[in-house]
């Protein structure tokens, strides 16, 4: 496929969740000075009128967002299922990031799983997920990043360094609260990397213990509140499968979080292996 410039991809199904990852876009857009473009997923079989008159429908939400926001998005629609064709398109198109709305864990998602999570599973490009419109269009000053015994937190770092850099924010570690003093030499390690290279790109952060063991992903999002957070940096499951689905990836609490905090997930390296991707 032929490079293109760097642009957020949005997936866009005409509802308001859709509207507020827009907005997130712009915000983020006019930041690093990316491109948007809008991603429609339509079922096969659909006739040629259905189509031209989603492309009108397109055509006048791109018109509208120049017209309040001086940037005109880019649009595609394309045939497929979601949870696996904006990832796909995602990855082939190059995208810089992904910006995806999301109602939560509601109604059947609390029996087959976030939907959320399914698409962002297998992608080599972030997703910002978002629930909620932003409060404001200033950059994101506060940035939680979790830290446990995993290898993969090191591999969400160069997405803190990117966001501390383009929108001056303060990274807040958060520490895990662990016993086992061979994990607890991991984790350390991955502090040490990642205080090691925000301090190399003069990304302003500070260090925050959770207080009890268990539940880091609800102590998570209770330090996000407790200091108003305006993003999470989380990296998913490894080996997420389909009982993670349904008893439920630590990360679909956190991206579903009741504060409606916007999450950023990146995904393990070894993802991309076995889809057939290099990583970033």
């Amino acid at each position: 496929m032929e490079q293109e410039s760097k642009f957020i991809l949005i997936p866009w199904d005409f509802t308001k969740i859709a509207e507020n990852a827009l907005n997130h876009g712009v915000k983020v857009a006019k930041m690093v000075d990316n491109d948007i473009r809008l991603l429609h997923i339509m079922n096969k079989g659909i006739t040629l009128e259905q189509k031209n008159k989603l492309n009108a429908r397109l055509l006048k939400v791109t018109e509208d967002t120049e017209q309040k926001y001086g940037i005109r998005p880019g649009s595609i629609i394309l045939e497929g299922n979601i949870f696996s064709a904006i990832s796909e398109y995602a990855n082939d198109s190059e995208a810089s990031m992904v910006i995806m709305g999301t109602h939560g864990m509601k109604g059947m998602q609390k029996i087959t799983g976030s939907w959320a999570l399914k698409v962002i599973v297998g992608s080599k490009v972030p997703f910002l997920v978002i629930q909620d419109k932003p409060t404001d269009m200033e950059k994101y000053q506060h940035i939680v990043f979790p830290v446990d015994f995993r290898q993969e937190n090191k591999e969400k770092l160069q997405w803190a360094i990117y966001l501390g850099k383009y929108f001056d924010s303060k990274i807040h570690i958060l520490k895990a609260s662990v016993v086992d003093k061979s994990l607890l030499k991991k984790m350390n390690i991955n502090i040490n990397f990642a205080i090691k290279h925000l301090i190399q790109n003069n990304i302003n952060y500070e260090i925050h213990t959770i207080g009890k063991a268990g539940h880091f992903d609800k102590e998570t999002i209770k330090f996000a509140q407790d200091i108003h957070a305006d993003l999470i940096l989380i990296v998913t499951t490894k080996h997420i499968n389909f009982s993670d689905y349904i008893l439920g990836a630590s990360e679909q609490y956190i991206i579903s979080n009741s504060s409606k905090i916007p999450v950023m997930c990146v995904n393990p390296k070894v993802h991309y292996a076995k889809h057939g991707f290099i990583g970033i």
